[in-house]
């Protein structure tokens, strides 16, 4: 609802709803409310019972922990896979829980429906659109806005988007990493790649496998990448003990594995993002690619926080790599502004 007031004798416009921004990741989903910043972060993960026609009976961290622990009738499962969406039930649903709990709590103005902003993979199609639209409005939005990942990205990180000047983001979420070219409020070159967070977890779950015969689950994996995950040797080595099943005796097994490994495991899709970035500058015009030697790549999402990354993707390209001091919001701060600006 909007109203017209009057004050000293002219009419002006007041907008009374509350804009939120909305980052729906592979991995995780932010929230941005302004005036208050990001207010939720929450496992992009629903759990469905099949028995009971596709009921949800968890979103978020509750339906994480149920992953792998759950009867044959009851599923939890990613919405979003590799940066789209591979069920519109669940991701429709998941949407629809985090925008009623944030219109349900004390942190918006209740009476007025809220405007909101969504930000998805730059290589979406128009039924995701829709889907996603749809669930928005659904949930009780008075208008719904996308804005693509990496331009949120670089908002986010506080880049210059609107001037003349060139800016390159490279945004390493959990299923995608997008690359973006950015000047004068508009993405110039593009490149969108399935190759993330996602792919790192599968490579050191593979790399256990073959070497250990151990068989691990995602979760492992991901806890392995963040706690002693690296590219580069360390100056001092790291190392993690491992549980998982045993491969020939079925039963549980303990080993010990250390950073040098996982950078030999990770070092596949590392250098899939590194080819990617390598290309998009490559058909980047002359004078933006300047700009880019002058200012640096930024680095954003959770695979910014990989050790090492920075200095190879540096090392491949003869640019300097910025991170911003907290690259996961990147995306979440981003949309949030762009919200705020609607």
């Amino acid at each position: 609802m909007d109203i017209n007031i009057n004050y000293n004798g002219k009419k002006h416009f007041l907008d009374l709803a509350t804009r939120i921004g909305i980052d729906l990741g592979t991995n995780s989903i932010l929230l941005y409310v302004k005036g208050k910043g990001i207010v939720l972060k929450e496992p992009s993960v629903v759990a469905i019972d099949k028995s009971k026609g596709g009921k949800v009976l968890a979103v978020g961290e509750k339906a994480k922990e149920m992953i792998g622990r759950t009867p044959s009738h009851i599923v939890a499962e990613r919405p979003i896979k590799e940066g789209v969406i591979a069920n519109y039930e669940a991701a429709e649903a998941m949407l629809k829980y985090y925008i009623n709990l944030i219109r349900n709590s004390s942190l918006i103005n209740k009476i007025f429906k809220p405007i909101v902003a969504v930000c998805i993979p730059a290589e979406y199609n128009s039924v995701e659109e829709r889907v996603i639209k749809e669930a928005a409005y659904a949930a009780g939005a008075k208008e719904v806005y996308i804005i693509e990942e990496p331009m949120a990205a670089a908002i986010g990180a506080g880049l210059k988007v609107n001037s003349a000047k060139g800016n390159m983001v490279v945004d390493i979420g959990g299923g995608t990493t997008d690359i973006a070219v950015i000047s004068l409020g508009g993405i110039i070159v593009k490149q969108t790649i399935k190759v993330a967070g996602d792919k790192m977890d599968e490579a050191i779950a593979k790399y256990i496998r073959k070497n250990y015969n151990l068989l691990i689950g995602e979760q492992t994996a991901e806890k392995i990448k963040i706690n002693i995950g690296t590219i580069i040797p360390l100056e001092q080595e790291l190392s993690m003990e491992v549980r998982g099943r045993d491969l020939f005796t079925g039963l549980p097994k303990i080993i010990n594995i250390t950073s040098s490994e996982i950078a030999e495991a990770l070092w596949e899709p590392v250098s899939a993002i590194v080819d990617t970035v390598k290309s998009v500058l490559e058909v980047t015009p002359p004078e933006l690619a300047a700009d880019i030697i002058e200012e640096g790549i930024t680095l954003t999402g959770g695979g910014a926080l990989l050790r090492g990354l920075d200095k190879v993707i540096s090392k491949a390209t003869g640019i300097k790599v910025n991170i911003p001091e907290d690259p996961i919001s990147c995306v979440a701060l981003g949309t949030g502004k762009y919200a705020e600006a609607l």
